[in-house]
């Protein structure tokens, strides 16, 4: 039995801050109703595509049973109303004001259906002053400060290589969907849940509020060092570079044995964290005189050997090709009515042993009206 089998969500979403929330709920065993538009979610149309295929849109809507409606159309909005009306869960991702305009919001839903636990997702949230701004990752990653924090000591502010802020957004409406349906549980209310990515992604910036909040500074851009911690960074090697993760004394200690400078145990200027981040240029000058003589593999096992806390950098294929990411189960195969199967990375999270991926990869476009409306009891619809 999957956690969340029996579930049922009418996915109301596109692109991805929705789909992403739904596939992970697929992943653990809901049934996953996805309502598109006649032309299909607009990530169908984004590349890479492989046969056809968007991988973006395969990747992201995994498990779900695609239905097409035109939402405009008063005949396929009154069938989306039939169908919220018999789900647990609803996600939406249009505009602020959009679904309520449409007779899909969630004042109107949860009055036919009181048990309905009802997720808005979009950039600034349902209320405020920037509630109409652009809902555009880009957009809330510079607005949020993770850029401002984020780039070469010295350089331009930088956004992250992943759309960060819509994927934080949905695992964040995930998270609060099952909380207000274990509240559900309890009082048999739904609820009416507002998720907004610039509050996702501002509430993950620990670092960020530590610097502010109590020390008064303004976070700075570091590269690939830790603003707070040294040496906790990348250090060159003979072929590439080694990351390096020291809190400790005792783990700093050790690092100076191993590169051949143990006085620097015992130098004020490195006694503490603190004091290290402060001297953090001659900390790096002693490490990298060791490891820059050493080929990255060298250096990872002489660290590894002393307890320190090391790694290479690795691209996206070493990552999901090692055997650790094989035992891990972190791909999955799963059938595809046109690829025959596709790569899938689903949840990651472990029950009892086991790790909970969808039955099946994407929908075909409009592929599942009939199966639906049959479950549903809705036939006399169609």
């Amino acid at each position: 039995m999957k956690p969340l089998a029996g579930i049922r969500v009418l996915d109301l979403s596109r692109v991805l801050a929705g789909p992403y929330c739904t596939a992970l709920m697929a992943d653990l065993g809901a049934e996953i109703i996805k309502i598109e538009p006649p032309q299909g979610d607009d990530y169908r149309h984004i590349g890479p595509f492989k046969d056809g295929e968007s991988a973006l849109f395969t990747l992201n809507n995994r498990g779900k049973q695609s239905v097409v409606l035109d939402l405009k159309n008063p005949a396929d909005l009154e069938l989306a109303q039939g169908i919220a009306a018999r789900v647990d869960v609803v996600v939406e991702n249009f505009r602020p004001g959009v679904a309520e305009r449409l007779g899909l919001g969630a004042d109107a839903l949860r009055a036919a259906n009181p048990g309905l636990v009802y997720c808005s997702i979009s950039g600034f949230g349902q209320q405020g002053p920037f509630r109409d701004l652009p809902a555009y990752d880009l957009v809330v990653q510079a607005m949020s400060g993770l850029m401002a924090g984020t780039g070469e000591e010295g350089g331009a502010p930088l956004k992250t290589g992943e759309s960060v802020a819509d994927l934080i957004a949905g695992l964040f409406a995930s998270w609060s969907i099952m909380a207000a349906l274990v509240q559900r549980g309890r009082t048999g209310q739904g609820a009416t849940l507002d998720v907004a990515m610039y509050d996702a992604l501002f509430s993950m910036l620990t670092t960020s509020h530590a610097l502010h909040f109590y020390a008064g500074q303004a976070p700075q851009r570091v590269g690939n060092r830790h603003p707070l911690s040294t040496p906790f960074g990348c250090y060159a090697t003979r072929d590439g570079q080694v990351v390096i993760a020291v809190l400790s004394s005792k783990q700093f200690a050790a690092l100076a044995a191993l590169i051949g400078a143990p006085e620097a145990a015992d130098d004020p200027r490195f006694a503490s964290d603190e004091s290290r981040t402060t001297h953090e240029p001659a900390v790096k000058g002693l490490i990298e005189a060791w490891s820059s003589g050493l080929t990255t593999e060298q250096a990872v096992a002489a660290l590894t050997g002393v307890g320190i806390p090391t790694a290479p950098i690795w691209d996206i294929a070493k990552a999901a090709g090692n055997e650790h990411s094989h035992a891990r189960g972190l791909v999955s195969q799963l059938p595809h009515a046109t690829l025959g199967t596709a790569p899938s990375v689903g949840q990651p999270v472990r029950f009892d042993g086991e790790k909970p991926v969808a039955a099946h990869s994407a929908p075909q476009l409009g592929g599942d009206l009939q199966a639906v409306l049959r479950q549903l009891g809705l036939e006399d619809r169609a």
